[in-house]
């Protein structure tokens, strides 16, 4: 993770360089710290330049070097603040940092030359190997099409259509997931034979050569073309002239690289005669690239049925499993999560092991460890997508694989956690959000990370990974001295080990009260739901993340005030008492409040200090409903980086105090009072946030609204109501926000029997949600939501009809009412029927049971 650490210490250098010169923590030691970040951004490029190869003797001393002058650094800003600070000692040990840094750019200049010089060769100008090695035809193994003949359909029809242009027949999934052996199978079917003249198969690999692949499309053709004779042509004009004229299919196996396919593609003639390209790739934009007119065809997992076939089918051949293992046997397969080579694997242990119940259970406990254990090539396929990352990559990988398992990972949580592990390198104008989700659709494209749900907008929700990525996530993160997962039984000697780690996700059992006092350590995610005490947070004074969110204390732990470098924190606190000294974590970007045990029938409310005004790095800030912000006292600077504020209770929106969070993009407000005439909320000039994209109010404690006056910036994208018993008329005001793509109207958000819509309304919504409504009549025409994709009534007892005009929306996918309302549920039947009778057989019902649903 050397990459990794150079980006974040980067980061620190940077903020103290830009830094105001009167503070005198770094007087004496900026122009020594300037001369060290140039370095550390010379080394950055090296390794974003160079290949792995030549880098790899060098990364763990640049890792473990830039390591410690962080922690030199860090360790004497935190003691600045403890007011114990000596400048002399700093300077001294900077500079013992600053010689090592010396004598490794020294070596890297020895590299730099000797590629300059031709001694050593530019990764793409490696021959590949691995590719001259390899059958030039396709492979004769067997592969049990078990699961596959749905897909193996879809695949033969584009390539015996009718179409005479020159057609790409895309698949894509992550590794080991049955790419290859789809395309074997359809490359080897006997009306694919009939159908072309010529067949030829070619594995690209990751580290491929232009003439690698000439060389292998070469010697396959030949085997069709035994009439040709080369007379000293060049293996590009060999190529086109032997399938000049001729239907031909070729199968691009493992392909990574766009340049890969221009490659080949210049080479390989158009006739308009039908034939055919079929390619795969784990990489998406390789696929897109490639077959931007065709559909992708993306590889699914197993599902436990042909899991368990196939497992079958490979352990007893033509016999049946014997009735007192098929119970385990099926949990054998399950546990290989969908992907055949793992069910392989397991299945060659089972076949010639021996066939107990005592036997396959212990194989049961731990499938991903015998899977990566007892096959090296398996394990090596997976590894293959982490290695071809780019740098900037690699560590937010890893760090997924903290999460425990099939843990669904919120994607605003791992974005937060991302910006303040220091892994985000901005460029541009893009801000650390935003980088976050483009690295975080980069990797779900490498097939790297799988989505488990996606907002209205598109944008992920919340992802997961697959065990046996996870597996190898935890594996490369603990020889990286990277991430420690403690997800089981932890010896002595392992606790060693955790101690030199810079970050320890924590899933079994509670040992940090054992881990020494160490300055190495930087993160702590705790899983755990018990913890003894907080007091050992002071042995890891240089944390800048802390996640106890799954963990309540009685009391806000005064303890995490001295962690002066902290940038996250996160917590779950019974009663909350913040003091004063919460200003001193002056590095905090995100503050995560929590309370499961609040009751909202609960009126005290605790307040900030004033202090809260004067923390200028926050970003986020989430509280539970029950935690005010205090009042503006006198002049300060505003908290320009703010950008969520969520959960408040009581805000009051005053000029004054949206002067303070210009740039305010999340606002959830909760007033619970019944103290206060509706006026003093002042809500209307939430039209001054101009940078406001989601806004949520939930009103208890017996107020009732009138002359709402809600008014917000044209910038507006979510918009989510409760109990605010607006008039009917009043969601005219909505309909005209011209950004709005989600709305959710819950436990009588709107008071009255009656909506009608009008022309030009909602033109952006895609998501509309109903709940607990006592709306009687929906008067509306399908125009009035021109992009509407999903639409949710819950609890709507009173409304007996979905109007037609609904179903007429050209954009609706989706219709899920509950079952509490017999007439709604008939009524969502009705339009899917007229659905499918137009021929849209993709859109869906779904009514909602009390703990699932029926579709």
């Amino acid at each position: 993770m050397a990459y990794a650490a150079l980006v974040s210490f980067a980061q620190i250098m940077e903020q103290i360089i830009h830094h105001d010169d009167q503070d005198s923590t770094f007087l004496h030691s900026k122009q020594q710290i300037k001369s060290l970040h140039d370095h550390i951004i010379f080394l950055q490029a090296f390794l974003e330049d160079f290949p792995e190869k030549s880098a790899n003797s060098l990364k763990g001393r640049i890792r473990d070097t830039t390591y410690e002058a962080e922690n030199i650094i860090e360790y004497f800003m935190s003691e600045q603040v403890r007011s114990n600070y000596d400048s002399g000692k700093l300077y001294e040990e900077l500079q013992k940092s600053a010689t090592e840094v010396d004598l490794i750019e020294g070596e890297v200049m020895e590299i730099k030359n000797s590629v300059r010089t031709g001694d050593v060769q530019l990764m793409s100008d490696f021959p590949n190997a691995s590719s001259s090695s390899r059958k030039v035809l396709t492979p004769t193994d067997e592969d049990t099409m078990v699961g596959f003949n749905d897909d193996l359909m879809i695949i033969k029809t584009p390539l015996c259509g009718e179409s005479s242009e020159l057609k790409v027949v895309p698949i894509f999934g992550m590794g080991g997931i049955g790419k290859t052996t789809l395309a074997r199978n359809a490359y080897e079917d006997p009306l694919i034979v009939e159908h072309f003249h010529i067949r030829v198969w070619v594995t690209v690999s990751q580290d491929y050569s232009t003439q690698a692949i000439l060389s292998n499309l070469q010697v396959s053709i030949k085997a069709f073309n035994k009439e040709h004779e080369q007379r000293n042509e060049l293996m590009d004009e060999y190529v086109h002239k032997s399938l000049k004229g001729r239907t031909y299919v070729i199968v691009m196996d493992d392909m990574w690289s766009t340049g890969a396919w221009d490659d080949v593609m210049r080479v390989l003639p158009n006739d308009r005669n039908g034939s055919r390209i079929m390619l795969t790739t784990r990489l998406s934009d390789v696929a897109v690239y490639a077959a931007s007119s065709s559909p992708l065809h993306r590889m699914q997992f197993m599902d436990a049925n042909q899991s368990w076939k196939l497992l079958c089918q490979k352990v007893f051949k033509q016999e049946h499993c014997p009735r007192e293992l098929e119970d385990i046997g099926r949990m054998i397969a399950r546990s290989c999560r969908g992907l055949p080579p793992a069910i392989v694997v397991i299945a060659g242990l089972l076949s010639t092991g021996s066939k107990s119940r005592a036997s396959w259970k212990n194989i049961a406990k731990n499938v991903n460890l015998v899977v990566t254990t007892h096959d090296e090539h398996f394990a090596k396929i997976l590894s293959l997508s982490y290695t071809h990352l780019p740098h900037h990559l690699r560590p937010c990988s890893l760090y997924v694989g903290g999460f425990p398992k099939d843990y669904h990972i919120r994607v605003s949580k791992l974005i937060k956690l991302w910006a303040a592990e220091g892994f985000l390198k901005l460029s541009g104008s893009k801000n650390y959000e935003e980088t976050a989700e483009e690295y975080l659709e980069d990797l779900v494209k490498r097939s790297l990370v799988m989505v488990t749900k996606r907002k209205p907008n598109g944008t992920i929700k919340s992802c997961s990974l697959h065990d046996l990525l996870r597996d190898m996530c935890i594996k490369k993160a603990q020889e990286e001295k990277f991430l420690q997962v403690m997800d089981k039984y932890v010896d002595n000697n392992l606790l060693k080990s955790i101690e030199k780690q810079r970050r320890i996700s924590i899933h079994y059992v509670d040992l940090l009260a054992n881990i020494h006092r160490t300055g190495t350590i930087r993160t702590i995610i705790y899983f755990l739901y018990d913890l003894s005490s907080p007091r050992f947070i002071q042995s890891f004074r240089l944390l800048r993340v802390l996640d106890f969110v799954n963990t309540c204390f009685r009391n806000f732990p005064t303890e995490v005030l001295e962690l002066f470098q902290l940038r996250y924190l996160a917590l779950d606190c019974d009663s909350v008492n913040i003091p004063p000294s919460i200003s001193n974590l002056q590095n905090l970007q995100t503050l995560i409040i929590n309370s499961k045990r609040t009751s909202m029938s609960v009126q005290h409310t605790t307040h900030f200090p004033s202090e809260f005004w004067k923390m200028t790095q926050l970003r986020h800030v989430v509280l539970f409903r029950l935690l005010a912000l205090p009042n503006l006292l006198g002049p300060t600077s505003a908290l320009k980086n703010l950008q969520t504020l969520l959960a408040v209770t009581n805000f009051k929106c005053t000029v004054g105090v949206l002067k303070m969070i210009p740039n305010l993009k999340k606002l959830g407000i909760y007033i619970h009072s019944s103290g206060f005439s509706w006026e003093n909320y002042h809500l209307n000039n939430l039209v001054h946030l101009h940078q406001l994209e989601k806004f949520k109010l939930v009103i208890r404690g017996g107020i009732h609204p009138q002359n709402l006056n809600l008014a917000f910036s044209t910038t507006l994208k979510k918009l989510s109501l409760n109990w605010c018993l607006l008039a009917s008329e009043d969601m005219a005001v909505f309909g005209a926000l011209p950004n709005l793509e989600v709305l959710k109207l819950r436990n009588h958000a709107c008071h009255g029997f009656k909506w009608e819509t009008n022309e030009g309304q909602f033109p952006r919504l895609k998501f509309l949600l109903i709940k607990d409504s006592d709306l009687q009549h929906w008067i509306t025409e399908s125009s009035h939501f021109p992009n509407l994709k999903c639409l949710v009534l819950h609890s709507c007892n009173k409304l007996r009809k979905i109007p037609d005009d609904i179903g007429e929306i050209p954009t609706l996918e989706v219709i899920e009412v509950d079952n509490s309302n017999i007439s709604l549920v008939e009524s969502a039947k009705r339009i899917k029927e007229e659905q499918q009778n137009y021929g849209n057989d993709a859109f869906q019902v779904r009514i909602k049971n009390r703990h699932s649903y029926v579709f």
